[in-house]
């Protein structure tokens, strides 16, 4: 498998049909590459089809690994609420190289920017310590910290604000645009919530990347017109939340939020909607399971993966914003699946 074609290729330029053969070819591939290496895995296709989607939760219960023990060189574990089982996800020095020159090149192409940009993170700088065992936080600050400098955590190992840190970064950089990254809870109660109470705000000018906890603030009422509201009375008029989907099972390959409000999946991803009863395809704009595929984990059978996820594809190559590609939007969790989110990792609210 040649991945400089991949990365050759234009993020949001191939027409349908393209992208189709592209990815035919590609899964294909990925498919007898894990079958061969993977011993779980090609069992499953066994029983299952080939080629068959994978549950996400069988990464909780199944060591899936297309390497060597001694191959792995970073472990990641999903997020999910205390006492869940989490994902185990083994990648090599190959796939996470990769992965994050996707993550990379994805984030760049809706921030504008090619260059590292000034980066305030809504976390605590305790939450990526470690650097052997990595939670989705954690995988997801250190994958956009390659984006960022001067990288500046807005928030105390006790999860508490540190206003200080922030009102600083904001001084620092007044004038430029800046990368703001956080997981939408922590961005809600631990920034936005505590900074009102409080009546503190700055003015910043950028984007706000954030993902992941919909389902607390849902539970708080708080509405994705609300939250965006929040975020610039607090942060300033002129920084732009944009949200995001992705998950620990396919780390780099993440779907963006366009200036329409829509989730679009690049070259290096794709996504469908299907009937949970069947696990037929549903027509645009009919909600269904989501079913996410991914061309860069080579070390993990994460290329074909079944959700928990439901969400409905709403149209291809037709975007206003003008990239081609599936874009779509999630609805929330499957009936009766376990509570997770990367935000939701941390309990102290």
């Amino acid at each position: 498998m040649d991945y400089g074609e991949l990365f050759e290729a234009g993020l949001f330029s191939l027409a349908a049909p393209e992208k189709r053969s592209l990815h035919a070819r590609w899964l294909s591939a990925l498919n007898s590459h894990h079958r061969r290496l993977c011993p779980e895995y090609d069992r499953i296709c066994a029983v299952l089809g080939d080629g068959v989607p994978v549950p996400v939760r069988l990464f909780k219960e199944l060591d899936l690994m297309s390497i060597e023990k001694g191959a792995v060189a970073k472990t990641m574990t999903s997020s999910g609420t205390s006492g869940q089982r989490r994902s185990r996800i083994y990648l090599d020095n190959d796939t996470s190289a990769r992965q994050t020159k996707a993550l990379s090149r994805i984030v760049s192409d809706f921030t504008g920017e090619r260059k590292r940009m000034p980066m305030l993170v809504v976390d605590a700088e305790g939450t990526v310590r470690n650097r052997s065992m990595f939670s989705a936080r954690t995988a997801g600050i250190r994958g956009f910290s390659m984006m960022g400098r001067d990288v500046t955590f807005a928030l105390r190992d006790d999860m508490a604000l540190d206003w200080d840190s922030v009102e600083a970064f904001a001084e620092r950089h007044s004038g430029e645009r800046v990368l703001v990254f956080g997981f939408t809870f922590l961005v809600w109660a631990n920034l936005v919530e505590e900074a009102r109470s409080r009546g503190f705000s700055v003015e910043m000018e950028g984007v706000l990347v954030h993902g992941g906890g919909w389902k607390k603030l849902a539970d708080r009422a708080v509405s994705p017109a609300e939250f965006a509201e929040g975020v610039r009375g607090v942060l300033g008029s002129g920084l732009r939340p944009c949200d995001y989907y992705g998950m620990v099972e396919q780390t780099g390959s993440i779907c963006m939020e366009c200036e329409c409000g829509r989730l679009h999946a690049s070259v290096f991803s794709d996504v469908e909607a299907v009937d949970p009863a069947t696990m037929l395809p549903v027509p645009f704009g009919a909600e269904g399971l989501l079913v996410t595929t991914s061309l860069l984990p080579t070390s993990y059978p994460g290329h074909v993966l079944l959700t928990e996820d439901v969400g409905a594809v709403l149209g291809e190559d037709d975007c206003p914003c003008g990239r081609r590609g599936r874009y779509f939007e999630v609805h929330g969790r499957q009936k009766g699946a376990e509570v997770r989110g990367c935000s939701d990792t941390y309990e102290g609210r």
